[in-house]
């Protein structure tokens, strides 16, 4: 039977990735009690790494936004694979960590980080209601533009 979540995906038209494979020594996701910690997830699309070079620069605000939305989707993936195909384990998006690769002038690292924030909103309600950091770094791994990471509450 499809849970909430997914029902609500659905409706949203949305799709989630398959999970990424991670690139070096770290695992994608650990559980320790009630918590799933989501290592930090670059906004990888059918194994393309989209949304390339730093915001300010490269990257406008609004596709950095989508960049975030693309990195909370595949932690939402990683999820689904550590909780076994079932979302609705989650009791909450309890904080997101968000990375934003920036010229130095650059200050809308929150608009940006804005974009994981909406989507986990948009799908879980007042659950996804969430402390978060949002700040910019002067690179990322393979120069993505947008690194986000989670730590969720679970049943």
């Amino acid at each position: 039977m499809t849970g909430e979540i997914e029902r609500a995906m659905k409706d949203l038209g949305i799709d989630l990735p398959k999970p990424a494979i991670p690139v070096a020594n770290y695992i994608p996701c650990v559980i320790a009690g009630s918590l799933l910690y989501v290592s930090g997830q670059l906004p990888i699309h059918n194994g393309k790494l989209m949304f390339v070079g730093q915001v300010g620069a490269d990257i406008f605000v609004q596709e950095a936004q989508m960049a975030a939305r693309q990195c909370a989707l595949n932690i939402l993936a990683q999820a689904k694979a550590a909780l076994d195909g079932n979302l609705d384990r989650v009791v909450g998006i309890a904080k997101l960590g968000g990375f934003v690769n920036s010229t130095a002038d650059f200050t809308e690292h929150p608009e940006v980080i804005n974009g994981a924030s909406n989507l986990m909103v948009e799908l879980f309600g007042d659950k996804g209601k969430h402390a978060r950091f949002a700040v910019g770094v002067p690179s990322l791994p393979l120069n993505a533009s947008v690194e986000v990471d989670a730590v969720i509450e679970i049943l």
